[in-house]
């Protein structure tokens, strides 16, 4: 092995500084702070020990699959400032939670304002300048990000309604939140745009949503004018038959979200008539309908509910 090799071998384990950052993030500026100049950074390029993620940004280790997006994240941190945290859509997803759509292309990030009142970032980045109190602030997988609750309240003040209780319902479902969380964020942005629409999620989010499907349905059943349903609850008489997605207990009603994989598998498709057999028996009107039916013939879902509360009280008019 030449001597020039083996110095190269050992410049990629030793002479690279660990900044503590998702892959091992670092920028051309630091490389150059540590003595690491263009031909260096040349020849660990070729030895595979840095990977060009963006211009002047490099990363030791490239993930595959879903962290493709928070190599982006990391790198888009890097080059934003040392107050830069993660925000937004992309928070999100580096948390977990679910998006009623894919985030745009431009990595979510926010900062505190600058001096000048600048809003410029790279290309590729969406900027927001914003205060950024500590308790609003986080750190997951090595990712500055704004914690769940700040997530979820900007993601409510920036987005359309159905999105903000999409990944408001996520949080607290998965109970990376509460109400009393994220209304402790929304109190110190008081007076920031779209803040009344946050209150409204907040008010409206639910932690037995499962999913953003069931999210979605619950707002349809208010936009309707339809009684607030019960959500996840156990049904029966002398025994529990079973949980069901929604209720209406006045109206001795149930509705069920239905995924496609309870129709790929026939087994479960019978044991799903089964139980609705038992329900039926019980005394209750199910309704079954599907993410297509409430996305195309929303109007015609509404009708089957209304319907199935009609027959119950027409039901029960008879029986006195």
């Amino acid at each position: 092995m030449s001597a020039s090799f083996a110095m190269m071998g050992a410049m990629r384990t030793d002479s690279l500084p660990e900044l503590g950052r998702f892959a091992g993030i670092i920028t051309a500026a630091e490389l150059a702070q540590a003595g690491l100049g263009d031909a260096a950074i040349r020849t660990m390029l070729r030895q595979g020990a840095l990977t060009r993620v963006d211009r002047g940004v490099y990363a030791r280790t490239v993930p595959t699959g879903r962290d493709g997006r928070a190599l982006q994240i990391a790198a888009a941190l890097a080059i934003s400032g040392p107050d830069a945290v993660a925000s937004h859509y992309d928070a999100a997803l580096v948390h977990g939670l679910d998006l009623v759509n894919r985030p745009p292309p431009a990595i979510a990030i926010t900062r505190p304002r600058t001096a000048d009142g600048s809003r410029t970032g790279r290309k590729g980045i969406h900027l927001y300048p914003a205060a950024l109190p500590a308790g609003h602030v986080t750190v997951v997988n090595r990712i500055p990000v704004t914690t769940v609750a700040r997530t979820v309240a900007d993601l409510a003040r920036t987005t359309p309604l159905r999105s903000g209780v999409v990944t408001a319902d996520s949080a607290l479902h998965a109970r990376k939140t509460t109400k009393d969380g994220l209304r402790a964020v929304i109190a110190t942005m008081n007076r920031w745009p779209g803040i009344e629409t946050a209150r409204l999620v907040t008010d409206f989010a639910d932690a037995r949503a499962e999913s953003p499907f069931e999210s979605l349905a619950r707002l349809a059943f208010r936009d309707w004018g339809l009684p607030p349903p019960v959500l996840q609850a156990e049904v029966g008489h002398d025994y529990v038959i079973g949980r069901v997605d929604f209720l209406w207990p006045a109206h001795a009603t149930i509705a069920e979200a239905d995924g496609a994989a309870k129709y790929a598998d026939p087994r479960r498709a019978r044991l799903q008539l089964e139980r609705d057999a038992r329900l039926r028996h019980a005394g209750f009107e199910v309704v079954h309908f599907t993410w297509y039916d409430l996305h195309t013939n929303p109007h015609v879902v509404r009708q089957w509910i209304l319907d199935a509360f009609r027959r119950q009280a027409i039901l029960r008019a008879g029986i006195r």
